[in-house]
């Protein structure tokens, strides 16, 4: 009981501290699950501060699932329907879970699929029992017993030695499908015929059938994906796909998914991979397993690594893989050619001794990497202690002070500056940012360079060490929103998110990277339009609009003291202005806004952090 009260309570956090939960127990002892909420409400805020209640945030997972999976069973006829083929390694399956896995795939609203099972070699006969007599029971359900245990990857060639269908889904031998799954999945082909591989919401659940921790995913998200294998369950593949590629390899058990679809996508394009928004996978979580804790098989980080570091030294072999700060994530370092690029640092500045002497100084203090001018852009400063300290900085060789004697307009001093800039690279940086990591340029400038990169963002925080940024997200409070802001430092974010390089819409321009020709070809920042605000998400929504993909990034951290220069919308023309900013990004870009692909319907969109969706 004390174990699904916990589920309820914490299922809709975005990260689950477990040393909080460890003091629950005595907490539910003394004062029942009242308790444990009042104890959790004023641990959570010590942690992670925010701007509403717990209870505005923490909805139970159970009412989220009675009152948005209720019409799910509701079908329509189909035009194009496929035989898929699910795939299911067993080995001594328990025959609860056994049961419970078939069952489910029997209660599938899509009938047009068979099940095709490889027993590895059972030793439990309870197991071979129960598959005997489904087998017999049902034609579209097929076994092949294996005379020998290969383990999961040549278990599951042999399931796929017996399946004919157009497309094949994998299931392990414990976990459940929704009765909607393949309905769904087969709706989101009909809907884009070209789509070679379709994944799907997850969640967990235990022994006892209670679910909880929903993973509510991005859509196609290259940099993510190479970070950690995010997609997992559900995923459907065109089957001439998973047979060109030479189906699962040996050496790779433990993460055997993610080296096959690692190689499946050189063989697709990103058009050709779809999602579906909907919890249609139940992962089994019992003692021992990944899904109950990813430490639990440390061999399954080992295999992905290798996955990874094979398909990556297919691309180009200077590129290296490293490991993640989490279980089961990466981190793909690629090379900067030599020499490095010339990078421009932009800085508007008006005034404000204090906090740009704090910015430059950090740059040259802590920046290894070498190639790169600053160009402070002069907004009519009048402090004389901020003159002065302009005159020191124009003694050196790689800075210069350039006068824009105009009203303040943000976008239009960036633009100005850009034309004085001689390196390849662009670097945004506001005059309120101090470096952290000395490698943030490097780290920033190795991801800009890349071919179809647009912008790049960084980790930035507030003077506390909350988060700040970590990637913006679109549609919240009515135009865009800073991804798990408030966070402390170090945490993990929503799924591991605050930890891996993975694509945004679009980055804040407080500490933007990207290439000089890429900021030309869309035009710089919209100055007319977007003089102060939005003007950073405008910008990275041309660059998406033309086919590159925004990167953010954790390795390149920053701490941002937030506009202490610019002030607050505090005055009637700063609201109207705003107010206008607003409206122009609605107007423009209403599609991204209604829908940000690297984000889920199902999250919310009055917060910050990854919390249910509340409409």
């Amino acid at each position: 009981m004390f174990k699904k009260i916990l589920y309820i309570i914490w299922s809709d956090l975005p990260f689950q501290p477990l040393r909080l939960i460890e003091k629950s127990y005595a907490r539910y002892k003394r004062g029942g699950v009242k308790e444990v909420k009042k104890h959790i409400n004023r641990e959570y805020y010590a942690l992670y501060p925010q701007e509403t209640t717990l209870a505005s945030i923490v909805s139970s997972y159970e009412e989220w699932i009675q009152i948005n999976e209720k019409n799910n069973l509701m079908v329509k006829p189909l035009q194009f329907s496929p035989l898929i083929s699910i795939i299911v390694p067993i080995y001594n399956t328990d025959k609860k879970y056994l049961i419970e896995m078939i069952e489910s795939v029997l209660a599938q609203t899509y009938k047009h699929w068979e099940l095709c099972i490889a027993d590895d070699a059972s030793s439990n006969q309870e197991t071979i029992e129960v598959l005997k007599q489904y087998k017999s029971k049902y034609k579209n359900i097929k076994v092949i017993y294996r005379k020998d245990n290969g383990h999961i990857s040549k278990a599951s060639n042999s399931a796929l030695e017996l399946a004919i269908g157009e497309y094949v889904a994998f299931l392990d031998h414990d976990d459940t499908l929704a009765p909607n799954a393949l309905y769904e999945i087969v709706k989101k082909i009909n809907e884009n015929r070209d789509l070679k591989l379709i994944y799907t919401d997850e969640d967990k659940i235990d022994e006892n059938g209670v679910r909880y921790e929903p993973h509510f995913k991005s859509g196609w998200n290259p940099d993510m994906f190479l970070s950690q294998n995010y997609i997992c369950h559900l995923t459907c593949i065109k089957k001439d796909i998973v047979d060109k590629i030479g189906r699962f390899r040996v050496g790779y058990e433990g993460s055997q998914d993610y080296d096959l679809f690692l190689r499946c996508i050189t063989l697709i394009d990103d058009s050709q991979i779809g999602r579906v928004e909907k919890i249609l996978y139940h992962w089994r979580a019992i003692v021992g397993s990944t899904a109950l804790e990813s430490k639990a098989k440390n061999y399954t980080h080992d295999a992905g690594y290798k996955a990874l570091v094979d398909y990556i030294s297919k691309i180009d072999k200077e590129i290296k893989v490293e490991h993640g700060k989490l279980a089961n994530t990466y981190k793909v370092v690629y090379p900067i050619t030599n020499p490095n690029p010339l990078v421009s640092i932009l800085i508007p500045t008006r005034d404000g001794y204090d906090i740009l002497y704090k910015c430059i100084e950090s740059i040259l203090d802590k920046t290894t990497y070498e190639n790169y001018e600053i160009l402070i852009l002069d907004n009519e400063t009048t402090c004389d202690k901020t003159l002065n300290y302009f005159e020191e900085l124009e003694r050196k060789n790689n800075i210069k002070v350039l006068n824009y004697p105009y009203p303040f307009n943000y976008s239009a001093i960036n633009n100005f500056g850009v034309k004085y800039a001689k390196g390849e690279i662009l670097a945004l940086v506001n005059n309120d940012i101090e470096v952290i990591s000395p490698n943030w340029l490097t780290e920033m400038v190795s991801h800009a360079i890349l071919p179809d990169v647009g912008a790049v963002g960084a980790m930035l925080y507030y003077s506390n060490g909350t988060i700040q940024h970590a990637g913006v997200i679109l549609g919240i409070g009515g135009v865009a929103g800073h991804s798990h802001k408030y966070f402390q430092r170090g945490a993990y974010g929503y799924f591991s998110r605050l930890q891996i390089v993975q694509n945004y819409s679009a980055v804040t321009g407080a500490c933007l990277v990207v290439e000089k020709r890429l900021y030309e070809e869309v035009g710089g920042l919209n100055e007319v339009d977007l003089k102060v605000a939005f003007n950073d998400v405008d910008f990275c929504l041309k660059l998406l609009e033309k086919g590159y993909r925004n990167v953010w990034t954790p390795y390149a951290e920053l701490y941002h003291h937030e506009s202490i220069s610019r002030g607050s919308e505090d005055t009637p023309k700063k609201k109207k202005r705003f107010k206008q900013e607003i409206l122009y990004m609605q107007n423009r870009w209403k599609k991204y806004l209604k829908k940000d692909n690297f984000y889920n319907k199902n999250l919310t969109l009055k917060h910050e952090n990854f919390g249910l969706r509340e409409d």
